[in-house]
């Protein structure tokens, strides 16, 4: 059993002094660091703030391009102000692409906020 320590030991607080140098000399053994050590204790949740302008599919663009070379592709860009191109074979498709692209600056129901061109 454990024995209390002499009184002539005791500091004010009443905690025993510190353990002599000769016993402190030793290799302390610390135990290895958790897997998740570091890490929140609860998950973490989003922002509940919502977004003040509501996100909407505007624009379309499909494309069809069989994996056979010599098939025909085609192409279809749409867009809710009115915008509609269709297009078959592959220079015209491309073109079509590039159609499409470029109608996001001039589209009316687009103010410039949308995708890379907000950055």
């Amino acid at each position: 059993m454990s024995t209390l320590p002499d009184p002539a030991q005791l500091t004010l607080d009443g905690a025993p002094d510190a353990p002599p140098a000769s016993l402190r000399a030793g290799r302390a053994v610390v135990a290895g660091k958790s897997s998740a050590a570091g890490r929140p204790s609860k998950p973490v949740r989003r922002d509940p703030h919502t977004p003040t302008r509501r996100m909407e599919v505007v624009r379309w663009l499909r494309v069809v391009a069989p994996p056979d070379w010599s098939a025909k592709v085609s192409g279809h860009s749409w867009c809710r102000c009115g915008y509609d191109r269709t297009a078959i074979g592959r220079a015209a498709v491309q073109q079509l692409v590039q159609d499409h692209t470029d109608h996001r600056a001039h589209c009316p129901l687009l103010d410039g906020g949308e995708g890379s061109l907000a950055a």
